[in-house]
């Protein structure tokens, strides 16, 4: 304001000049107009700066001038300097919330009120098949063509969710979404979607479960029901009795097998995995297992008049140590070998074997000549009461549960679980261990240990 009067005064200083040179009147006022009109002239040439700087919006390149526009350009440099600060961390809060949701494990798609896509993230652009970039502005409907959505987009009624197939679902590879649509601003909606294939998953095998359960233990349970009211109210010979009383032992112990497997798989998910403190010999284990089949096989083949060629190779486990629990290492392989004998028929061979992998891993390997397994139903068969041929399962003893605790002891001891069948040919089932869970035994400072016979003979002496 100083400086425009200052321009003001100096105008009317050269006026005056002005009017004292021509000596009258007339040019005083005529220096005063010429005066007046080059201070107008001066200020509005500064405004024009002024005008043309607001334009270019460029606050580097401010005029340098005093005055009042000089205090204008001044004042809006200012004012454009917090604008673009306040711009700046507008989109870096925009961009930390677009992560934020791009990180999401939830699908999430913003929709303009006419229903096209104006944003979605990676998580939707994959349950949909979407593509970021190419389907922006796109309609929603084009894109989605489920019946299922396309009639709970149509309804209006969003206040519940769908379950609708995800992209690239199979009847053998299913994919499942929840989708559900919320409105929000003038007309907008935000969609947002969810996998809950494994939910859907865990929800079937729990169903199955209670009902595999039940029809486990109700069998047994209605026989011996039918099997005690018999013995109650018929008068039977001594031998129908014992008959009678064998076939209830039989169905009492298949739920005691039943509720011992169940118990196994309970304590083996809610227990802490085995470390790599408690070491078992390996060749005590595979004993055991030879032990057991041995056993198994007579029991067959007392019905099928041939027993099994049974054949174990553990001399390279001699001397072999494995970290892990040894109930659960024990049950595991006995069930391989278990369930080699029960599915192959009379007089077929089992090869059993123990052998050093070539990068420090060792392999537990049963090989069978039974009937074989069919493909589709190999990726199945660790499942709880999965059985191929419920009839001949139940006929050898089995309860469905035996590769499932295979499994879960497999996992927890850091092993693989290898499954290999032809039909009409056999089967082949393998555990691999890590190098990391072997060791060799340390030899005795005493020697070996004498013999049962020797010790006898020795005693006797």
């Amino acid at each position: 304001m100083t400086f425009r009067f200052l321009t003001f005064a100096g105008a009317q200083f050269l006026a005056v000049l002005a009017g004292w040179s021509l000596g009258d009147a007339l040019g005083g006022l005529v220096a005063l107009l010429l005066g007046t009109w080059l201070w107008f002239l001066l200020d509005l040439w500064r405004g024009l700066r002024v005008r043309r700087w607001l334009r270019k919006g460029q606050l580097a390149d401010a005029p340098a001038m005093g005055g009042l526009w000089g205090e204008v350009a001044d004042r809006a440099r200012r004012m454009l300097r917090q604008l673009v600060k306040k711009a700046e961390d507008s989109e870096a809060r925009l961009q930390e919330f677009l992560l934020a949701i791009q990180a999401s494990p939830n699908g999430v798609v913003l929709l303009d009120p006419e229903g096209h896509i104006e944003w979605c993230n990676q998580t939707a652009a994959q349950h949909f098949g979407f593509d970021p970039d190419r389907d922006l502005m796109q309609s929603i409907g084009n894109l989605l063509r489920e019946p299922v959505f396309a009639a709970y987009y149509a309804s209006r009624d969003y206040s519940h969710d769908i379950v609708m197939n995800g992209r690239g679902s199979t009847l053998s590879r299913p994919v499942r979404l929840s989708v559900h649509l919320h409105g929000y601003g003038e007309g907008r909606r935000l969609l947002l979607s969810r996998d809950i294939t494994a939910l859907d998953q865990a929800d079937a095998m729990r169903r199955d479960f209670v009902a595999n359960v039940s029809h486990e233990i109700r069998t047994p349970l209605t026989v011996l029901s039918g099997f005690i009211e018999t013995l109650q109210t018929l008068n039977l010979e001594d031998h129908e009795r014992q008959h009678y009383l064998n076939l209830m032992s039989q169905q009492a112990s298949r739920m005691q097998t039943v509720v011992s497997d169940l118990l196994t798989l309970s304590r083996l998910e809610g227990s802490p995995a085995p470390g790599l403190t408690e070491w078992v010999g390996v060749q005590g284990l595979l004993m055991h297992c030879e032990q057991e089949s041995q056993a198994l096989s007579g029991v067959i083949g007392s019905h099928s008049g041939r027993r099994h060629q049974i054949h174990f190779d553990i001399e390279a486990a001699r001397g072999v140590d494995l970290a892990g629990s040894h109930n659960e290492l024990q049950s595991a392989l006995s069930n391989l070998v278990s369930n080699a004998v029960r599915y192959t028929p009379g007089g077929g061979s089992i090869q059993v074997s123990w052998h050093t992998l070539p990068d420090g891993r060792a392999e537990f390997d049963v090989r069978d000549s039974g009937p074989g397994i069919a493909p589709e139903h190999i990726p199945r068969l660790t499942e709880r009461f999965y059985r191929v041929d419920r009839s001949r399962s139940r006929e050898t003893g089995g309860t469905g549960l035996g590769l499932a605790i295979v499994k879960h002891v497999v996992q927890r001891h850091g092993a693989q679980l290898n499954i290999e069948s032809t039909l009409g040919v056999g089967s082949r089932f393998s555990i691999v261990f890590p190098a990391s869970r072997l060791r060799q035994a340390a030899p005795s400072l005493t020697g070996p240990a004498p013999s049962a016979g020797a010790q006898r003979a020795k005693e006797a002496a």
